[in-house]
């Protein structure tokens, strides 16, 4: 589990691909202290499990599902990558809860500066609208935002300086795709609702 606090903005030094799969080595000094093989990491909202480690860097191997529902599958090398490590039993839960499972690629539509933040606007895939609620939380490439408003196809939020610069989010431009994760006590609540209604049509 992961709180969407991204720890550091790592990079990308190498990227193996073999058929369907990918192997990438990702540069991230902070999220490497007292990782081992076997660990967590999240990148760009994905959780990845660490395959090996040294001299500050790590390598993931990413999965032909995982390179088709994120953004992952398109990194190169140099490209920037947001990085946050498992957060620990007991940790300080900073953002909200957030798996590291991506529930689709939005696209940036619009940017708007303002005097010390930004507003953003990003594109929803299908069928993701009814999970986003406004002043709701969402994890966009693994950073933990509030939603400021929402549409059928479309929400936006606000950044704030300190995500601006220590995330990737302070790089992005309209156009530009993004993971995004909602947030999963909406969806557990739909499941819980279509059970019952399920229960109630079968009496």
């Amino acid at each position: 589990m992961f709180t969407g606090i991204v720890e550091e903005m790592g990079t990308v030094v190498a990227v193996e691909r073999a058929g369907e799969d990918a192997r990438l080595r990702l540069r991230g000094p902070v999220v490497t202290d007292g990782t081992a093989v076997g660990s967590s990491i999240a990148v760009d909202g994905v959780c990845l499990t660490v395959t090996d480690v040294g001299d500050g860097t790590f390598a993931v191997d990413v999965m032909p599902e995982t390179l088709r529902r994120s953004t992952l599958g398109g990194l190169e090398v140099g490209d920037p990558v947001n990085l946050e490590r498992a957060v620990p039993a007991g940790g300080r839960l900073d953002g909200h809860i957030v798996q590291g499972h991506v529930d689709g690629v939005g696209e940036i539509l619009a940017r708007q500066p303002g005097p010390r933040w930004d507003d953003v606007v990003i594109g929803l895939p299908p069928g993701l609208a009814r999970y986003v609620a406004e002043k709701g939380s969402i994890a966009v490439s693994g950073v933990s935002l509030t939603v400021t408003h929402v549409a059928e196809d479309r929400f936006g939020v606000s950044l704030i300086p300190t995500t601006l610069a220590v995330t990737t989010l302070g790089r992005l431009a309209p156009g530009d795709r993004v993971n995004l994760e909602v947030d999963v006590v909406a969806k557990y609540v739909e499941r819980l609702l279509d059970a019952r209604a399920s229960a109630g049509e079968g009496s």
